[in-house]
């Protein structure tokens, strides 16, 4: 059995870039949870830092993580994040979750 892939990146928007920034991440949502191999892709926002943003993922396996890094969405989403926002991503195996 193949196991499970977590990414919990955190973003946070350079100064000015917080409405672009949004408008990015907004519109890799549905492609996303399109995906075939897409479990959860939910986008939250920092309650005391509106600047940061964190995006969690959950796919199927390592192929799904693959196939989203491929995917058209996630190559535009790759050419721009580095102008808007300062990012740290976790790739995360399960030890143990539900």
């Amino acid at each position: 059995m193949t196991a499970n892939v977590k990414i919990v990146a955190v973003l946070t928007a350079r100064e000015g870039a917080v409405e672009r920034l949004r408008s990015l991440l907004d519109a890799m949502l549905a492609p996303s949870r399109a995906e075939a191999g897409n479990l959860r892709y939910d986008l939250w926002q920092d309650q005391g830092e509106p600047r940061r943003f964190v995006l969690n993922e959950l796919y199927v396996d390592a192929a799904a993580v693959a196939a989203h890094r491929a995917t058209p969405h996630f190559q535009t989403y790759l050419a721009q994040i580095g102008g808007l926002a300062e990012r740290s991503a976790f790739v995360l195996d399960p030890v143990s979750a539900t």
